[in-house]
């Protein structure tokens, strides 16, 4: 007999949709992009040709619909690990848990989940209205810390070159397959999740940080090869679940700001939009 997960494990709504993200299963499509802004979810979905499936709980909220005859789900998942620890294990339950009788399915489903976000270069020659793929990212999180299962042993320890030695941190990669197959002419980097946007990416403003990353530094540190380019709050976790549940994730980044010349992009809106279409031609023009 299958393990039936718990109702105080697995929680649902009345409807019987998944607690947070409101959801059932055929609600959503093989390929996932995601947000961190709900608001941005509409700036997605109105380039779809039909939308079939509107919903939003708290800060998430799902589009679903088809462009150029593929299906596709648009979602927000808000901002920092801690709901990306939400977004994924409730999104990978729809695709893998029969939510009816609260059972692992027969067949485990991978789903293609592609991040389009916002963020900020540590890199001189990396500025604002630039894309950039992360080949690579770092969280300085400790969500993973409550697993059982690590992505990977290969540590990177790049810290003790800059005085930070205890800072927790691990290393995950985007799906390779992803990785070749879209956005192929964009920067590759590596990119490094924080759990916070201000102290925790050095920014200071009535209250100082206590660990110094060394922007300034940073950039000169590598993964494979790559050098650290940049500093948001999604990638590393998003591509930490992903490997764990058996996903594929990529993350697109258009560079807002440049935390090294102290500059920001003149027109972000338009920054990301251009992203979005642009964006939107490489996913439907992949073929299977």
């Amino acid at each position: 007999m299958k393990e039936r997960f718990a109702e105080s494990e697995l929680i649902l709504n009345a409807d019987g949709s998944i607690y947070h993200l409101n959801l059932h299963a055929d609600e959503i499509a093989n390929t996932v992009i995601t947000v961190g802004d709900p608001q941005r979810v509409s700036a997605v979905s109105r380039h779809f040709d039909k939308i079939e499936v509107q919903k939003a709980k708290r800060e998430f909220m799902t589009h679903t619909g088809e462009l150029n005859g593929q299906r596709l789900t648009v979602m927000s998942t808000g901002m920092g690990p801690g709901n990306i620890d939400i977004f994924m294990n409730e999104l990978d339950a729809l695709a893998n848990i029969d939510l009816s009788n609260r059972t692992l399915k027969s067949t485990a489903t991978s789903l293609n989940i592609i991040r389009l976000g916002t963020s900020g270069s540590i890199h001189p020659d990396i500025h604002p209205g630039d894309y950039l793929v992360s080949a690579y990212a770092v969280g300085l999180d400790t969500t993973l810390t409550f697993y059982a299962a690590n992505v990977s042993d290969q540590f990177q320890h790049f810290m003790t070159r800059h005085d930070n030695p205890n800072l927790h941190h691990y290393q995950t990669a985007a799906d390779p397959y992803l990785n070749r197959a879209l956005f192929k002419k964009e920067k590759r980097g590596v990119t490094l999740t924080t759990p916070g946007f201000y102290a925790a990416q050095n920014r200071s403003l009535r209250l100082p940080y206590s660990k110094n990353l060394y922007l300034n530094k940073l950039h000169t540190c590598e993964v494979e090869g790559m050098p650290f380019t940049n500093l948001e709050m999604e990638t590393a976790s998003i591509y930490y679940f992903a490997e764990l549940l058996g996903h594929r994730a990529l993350s697109l980044n258009c560079i807002l700001a440049n935390r090294l010349h102290g500059t920001f992009s003149k027109k972000p809106k338009a920054d990301v939009d251009e992203m979005i279409k642009y964006a939107l031609r490489e996913i439907t023009n992949q073929k299977k």
